[in-house]
């Protein structure tokens, strides 16, 4: 039994342990080019976080993974087959339901350990902090933590170097073999302001790639993956450890 892990744990041990913080790994389904699984979002998000987990638990952190959730805001994939959407206010109810659960327990933080671009829990935050004023939310977007540069020739934004890597890491045996992998080769907006990005509007998936990856995975490997996972997984996990040791808001500041 993984006891920072909700799913494996049983009653005996959940009754009488100490859980100050929730990580909640939220990922999405939907197509990755032609070589990675539709699952590769929730999959790194559930890695990330256990291993992390795990790691602050070592220092009493008080930490436990929740159950993930594997659907995503994939409203620019509708056309592309089986790409799972959740709209963002759907994401807002099912918050608003794990942290009554939270508060009713005296869990008082809760990150959520986000895999998915689409995916924006700011807004969704600052709404449901008036409603949870006690609850401590913390969002990390989980590839962002170290800097892909210093791992990655190009990391890619979907399907690239980065995410092929990290799961050949983690399963290689869900990665088919490179040779059948689209070139994630992106079509960019015409338009300046989008272009350099000082203005946005969702991506249509099919307009900006014939292989729904944006990103070349062909330098991928294992190794680097593996690297860069550590080096996120360290720095999250010094995070929860130093966020154990927080009891009010307040706290989070300097005096």
């Amino acid at each position: 039994m993984k006891t920072h892990i909700l799913e494996e744990s049983n009653w005996e041990y959940v009754k009488d342990a100490c859980i100050k913080t929730a990580l909640l790994p939220w990922g999405a389904t939907e197509a990755h080019n032609f070589h990675l699984p539709y699952g590769t979002d929730t999959m790194l998000a559930e890695y990330v976080a256990a291993a992390a987990a795990e790691q602050a638990n070592k220092k009493g952190s008080g930490t436990i993974v929740l159950p993930s959730i594997a659907y995503g805001v994939n409203s620019g994939q509708m056309e592309v087959k089986l790409c799972m959407n959740m709209n963002p206010s759907t994401q807002a109810a099912i918050l608003r339901d794990i942290l009554y659960v939270l508060e009713n327990h005296g869990i008082n933080k809760l990150i959520i350990i986000n895999a998915h671009g689409g995916n924006a829990f700011q807004p969704i935050i600052r709404e449901l902090s008036l409603e949870f004023p006690d609850i401590m939310m913390f969002s990390v977007n989980w590839w962002t933590i170290c800097r892909q540069e210093d791992f990655f020739e190009e990391p890619g934004d979907h399907a690239g170097e980065l995410e092929t890597s990290c799961l050949q890491a983690i399963a290689p045996h869900l990665v088919a073999p490179l040779e059948r992998a689209g070139k994630g080769k992106e079509k960019r907006f015409r338009i300046n302001g989008l272009k350099e990005k000082w203005a946005w509007t969702p991506r249509r998936w099919i307009y900006i790639t014939e292989d729904t990856g944006v990103g070349n995975p062909a330098a991928s490997t294992s190794e680097k993956g593996r690297k860069f996972l550590d080096c996120c997984i360290k720095s999250l996990a010094d995070f929860v450890i130093d966020l154990s040791a927080i009891n009010s808001e307040e706290e989070l500041y300097e005096k």
